[in-house]
């Protein structure tokens, strides 16, 4: 319809504003709460098996038997895969505003009681925890498809990737701050408490105040995302949601007047006399194509094949190398033998380790995909990340045992941070991206919610299969509890194997850049030209709908 276009329109040549980058950071603290509580727990898991599954008889540390350890890790990941689908879809169904609170308050709840797990028991804790990080998991997958929605309906074409990916790159400073934050209380504790190596005081080397050390950097992701839900609760519902799915021209226009700078004064004046064309355009909107449709899958199904098979092995190789850093470190020798040192002091150096892989690899490569996606574009960007993810994988994985010999650890760490800044300046932003940009507006949540779910999917084989995959092939030389597994080097060629299945994939997915939403779903044909139902893409409508 002619009206909404305007407001569009206007939408698409807004200038860039204070409110723009207001909206990034409200909506980027949400995926800063996403990244620290979905990576934290990798750094907490190795002093979980020291306090709850400790074996005076061992002469290892206590570790998270298999099961457990796949649980308290992969758990998350089955949450925002729920989460994802459900809130995806429901972001379509009731608006973006009305179900962003609820994500939010629902991470926030579930940050806390994670920290607050108890139990009589070991297996009583664990159970706790796995619960609260499951719904923790879910309000965080809420946040995936509604976060990129909302930004992309508020930016305008111009900048539109730049804008998207900022948000997302606050994944980079929750995964840095999540380190920090471990850093800080473990040499916090360490300091107050100290205690001997394992090897020298096996039940000593585990102070009890350590039960509280990982508490407190799991409860702490909670704050950062309080501080912003006033403001989430203030964003007004995005223009192109009301304008186009709620049919509601007026205050779509009067919502954008509000926080943008937008001559919309006119366009609001002359909805008002638009209102019964606009009942006309709902009664056909309602027979357009939905998404189990026929003609979804002509126009978009290719599309939707690509995100969802792109994020998916993207985030089986992503998440394998996030939660398993640690157990990679000590197989090449970056971190000391666990028996050499206390609870406290493992848990340091840990977060020490994934802390310098974050702020040397995986911050600047989200930034840089800030700095270029609009002007490279999303295509080239993604291509070329699977390309070298693939790269640097197999750099790792040939000479693995090169590797592993002392004197070239460093080089190791400097090869696998490379991987993570081309996943970040790569497919790790671009699979966030596009999906929010390319479907149409009725059914661009719950098309991203779907893409991101299988995204999700890739991290749940991940961080199950890799605790097992990454065994060394020596039964003598794997840890407490696990099959012989096929070894890191075996398990990077399988993760470059993954990249290369999404290099393919990518020729399916349209580049965006400079293009407006309603353009690239089709949608502006459709709102250009109301009277020719048989025509472009009115013919997407069902044949009981043709005569209008």
């Amino acid at each position: 319809m002619a009206q909404d276009r305007k407001v569009l329109d206007a939408l698409d040549t807004a200038k860039t504003q204070w409110y723009h980058f207001t909206a990034v950071v409200i909506a980027g603290m949400g995926f800063f709460t996403d990244a620290y509580d979905l990576f934290s727990i990798s750094l907490v898991t190795k002093l979980l098996g020291r306090i709850y599954y400790f074996n005076p008889a061992s002469k290892s540390p206590g570790s998270l038997p298999p099961n457990v350890s796949a649980a308290v890790n992969g758990v998350a990941f089955c949450g925002t895969l729920a989460g994802q689908l459900f809130f995806g879809w429901l972001g379509d169904k009731m608006g973006r505003k009305k179900v962003y609170g609820m994500t939010l308050m629902l991470m926030v709840i579930c940050c806390l009681a994670s920290g607050l797990s108890f139990g009589s028991s070991a297996k009583g804790v664990m159970a706790t925890l796995c619960f609260f990080r499951f719904w923790l998991g879910f309000g965080i997958g809420g946040d995936y498809p509604l976060s990129a929605t909302i930004m992309s309906e508020y930016a305008n074409k111009r900048t539109r990737g730049a804008f998207i990916a900022a948000v997302f790159a606050m994944q980079g400073f929750g995964n840095l701050t999540g380190g920090i934050v471990a850093i800080i209380v473990s040499a916090a504790f360490k300091a107050r408490f100290d205690a001997p190596a394992y090897r020298d005081d096996r039940a000593g080397s585990t102070v009890p105040q350590a039960d509280y050390a990982w508490r407190i950097v799991l409860m702490f992701g909670a704050i950062p995302a309080l501080l912003t839900y006033y403001w989430r609760m203030k964003m007004p519902e995005t223009a192109r949601y009301t304008a186009l799915v709620a049919k509601n021209d007026k205050k779509a226009a009067a919502d954008m007047a509000r926080v943008l700078n937008v001559e919309l004064v006119d366009e609001q004046e002359k909805a008002a006399a638009a209102t019964a064309a606009a009942a006309e355009e709902e009664a056909a909107r309602r027979e357009q194509y939905g998404l189990f449709s026929r003609e979804f899958a002509r126009r978009h199904g290719h599309h939707l094949l690509g995100t969802t098979v792109c994020w998916f092995v993207l985030d089986i190789a992503y998440y394998s190398q996030n939660l398993f850093q640690k157990d990679i470190y000590t197989a090449v020798q970056w971190l000391p033998k666990a028996d050499t040192m206390s609870a406290l002091e493992e848990m340091f150096k840990i977060s020490r380790a994934q802390t310098l892989v974050a702020l040397c690899g995986t911050i600047p490569g989200y930034w840089f995909t800030v700095l270029f996606i609009d002007i490279v574009g999303r295509f080239a960007i993604q291509l070329g990340g699977f390309f070298l993810m693939t790269a640097f994988m197999l750099g790792l994985a040939v000479p693995y045992h090169h590797w592993t010999t002392p004197g070239n650890h460093v080089g190791f760490v400097v090869m696998y941070a490379f991987t993570f800044f081309f996943a970040n300046f790569g497919p790790n932003s671009t699979t966030f991206i596009v999906p929010a940009e390319i479907f149409p507006a009725r059914l661009r949540s719950t098309c991203h919610g779907i893409s991101s779910a299988a995204g999700k999917m890739g991290a749940i084989v991940g961080s199950f299969g890799f605790l097992y995959a990454a065994q060394s092939t020596d039964p003598s030389k794997t840890d407490a509890g696990y099959p012989p597994g096929i070894g890191v080097r075996n398990s990077l060629f399988l993760l470059a194997g993954c990249n290369v299945v999404g290099f393919l994939f990518t020729f399916l997915v349209p580049e965006s850049k400079g293009k407006s939403l309603e353009e690239l779903s089709g949608e502006n044909e459709m709102e250009a030209e109301p009277a020719a139902a048989t025509n472009s893409y009115r013919q997407t409508v069902p044949d009981s709908g043709q005569s209008e």
